[in-house]
C-alpha cells in the first residue's frame, strides 16, 4: 500500500509543477526492474518530483507499473495520466520544493 501523506492542495500544487517536466525515468519491456527503481530513487533524491513514462512495450498496465514503482522507490504517487505518472518524495536534507500547508 502506498503511503500517501499529501493533501489535495499539495497534490494539485505538485501536478501543476509536473506539467512542464520531461519524463526522467522510463519503464520498458522489462517492467519495473531493480535498475528502474534505483534510477527513480536517485532522480527523486535530486529533484523530489519526477515524471515517469511507461513505454508501449511494458508488460504491465501503465497505472499498475507506476504504482509499483512508487511503492518500491518509497515515494508518493501524485497522479497517473495515460502512460505518464508523477512521483514525489521530500528530501529532508536538501529540500527543493516548498509544499503549501
Amino acid at each position: 500500500m502506498i503511503r500517501n501523506s499529501l493533501t489535495g492542495k499539495q497534490k494539485s500544487f505538485l501536478r501543476s509543477m509536473g506539467m512542464n517536466e520531461e519524463p526522467v525515468v522510463q519503464i520498458g519491456k522489462e517492467g519495473v526492474t531493480p535498475t528502474v527503481v534505483q534510477a527513480a530513487r536517485e532522480a527523486i533524491k535530486k529533484r523530489e518530483l519526477i515524471k515517469v513514462r511507461v513505454l508501449q512495450n511494458s508488460p504491465e498496465e501503465p497505472a499498475d507499473a507506476i504504482e509499483l514503482l512508487a511503492e518500491r522507490a518509497d515515494a508518493n504517487l501524485v497522479q497517473v495520466i495515460g502512460r505518464n505518472g508523477l512521483l514525489f518524495k521530500r528530501n529532508f536534507e536538501k529540500p527543493k520544493i516548498v509544499l503549501p500547508k
